[in-house]
């Protein structure tokens, strides 16, 4: 079982930047589609970023285009979710994701097998 490693996260203010980091194993990393999600109190787990590390193909949720970053390091097998221009409706627990194997897309409603223990983001007014 496969457990991604996550750091990162914390308390900010609106406007302020956050990054966020996930490493898998490197059988788990390479030619995959690794993603991050986030929950929102009483709701379901949303999809925000996803990245196909084989060419760098990166897929966004709406709210997050122009402010979030997906970004991969291949020497590291580890995945980072840059945010900026935080708002307070980002507030959320954040989960880094892994598919057990790519599966030909890499983007909205692409399910994933493997998840990080999740990490909370709070941003304040």
């Amino acid at each position: 079982q496969v457990v991604p490693m996550q750091s990162g996260g914390g308390s900010v203010q609106a406007g302020d930047s956050l990054e966020l980091s996930c490493t898998v194993p490197t059988n788990t990393f390479r030619q995959n589609c690794l993603g991050w999600f986030r929950e929102f109190p009483g709701k379901g787990r949303n999809g925000v970023a996803h990245i196909y590390t084989a060419d760098g193909a990166a897929w966004y949720t709406d709210s997050v285009k122009g402010r979030f970053t997906i970004s991969q390091d291949n020497a590291k097998n580890t995945i980072y979710l840059q945010m900026s221009s935080l708002k307070v409706e980002d507030t959320a627990i954040y989960y880094c994701a892994a598919r057990q194997s790519y599966g030909g897309t890499c983007r909205q409603g692409t399910p994933f097998h493997y998840w990080s223990q999740g990490t909370r983001v709070d941003v304040s007014e």
